[in-house]
């Protein structure tokens, strides 16, 4: 019997860059699964659009349209399982990830960091906050990180790092820019290995 093909559920917050990076690996036959849903945290992410252009059908999630954090973890795995989601794939997400949903799919949550962990993780770590921090502590060298979700923000094992250069004249735009390429280079590459449990 043939193995069906994987389904992902693409979790984002913003402007889906990286969800648009996997939408275009997925047409040039590079990921190996099917883009089956898109979970927003926000009803005007412009990821949304690009999720309906490419066909993906979309679900908006609040956890503060809930009565409880449990509630809202139930209708979201619920969710999840009525789409038959096998894997989740964190692209530009902003919140925390329940429990509930991490003990439903053990070690099938992944995320992309713009940063190289542990360092520059954390709650209010995100988009060019995360550069305008590295380039205020003088570091040399910046990249992404592509992990492993677990209960905590940017905490699960590292399954692979890309290190960027940082130089004397950057800006935080122009160190995102570049962090951002390698991020749309190699999410899709590790995310089709990581499907297929090969990282």
């Amino acid at each position: 019997m043939e193995k069906s093909t994987p389904k992902i559920a693409v979790f984002i917050s913003g402007t889906g860059t990286n969800l648009q990076a996997l939408i275009d690996a997925r047409n040039k036959k590079k990921l190996e699964a099917e883009l089956a849903l898109v979970v927003s945290s926000s009803p005007s992410a412009l990821g949304l659009s690009k999720a309906e252009q490419a066909g993906i059908p979309t679900f908006f999630f609040q956890e503060r349209d809930y009565p409880s954090k449990q509630e809202a973890a139930k209708v979201l795995l619920e969710k999840l399982k009525e789409d038959q989601i096998d894997f989740i794939a964190l692209a530009g997400y902003l919140k925390l990830i329940a429990p509930e949903i991490i003990s439903a799919y053990p070690d099938r949550i992944i995320n992309i960091h713009p940063a190289l962990l542990p360092k520059y993780g954390g709650r209010g770590m995100y988009g060019v906050h995360v550069h305008e921090a590295v380039i205020a502590a003088h570091e040399k060298e910046s990249g992404l990180t592509i992990h492993l979700v677990d209960e905590k923000y940017d905490h699960g094992r590292i399954l692979k790092q890309i290190k960027v250069p940082v130089y004397d004249d950057d800006t935080p735009g122009l160190l995102q820019q570049r962090i951002q390429k390698e991020e749309h280079k190699h999410y899709p590459i590790v995310l089709n290995k990581f499907i297929k449990g090969k990282v």
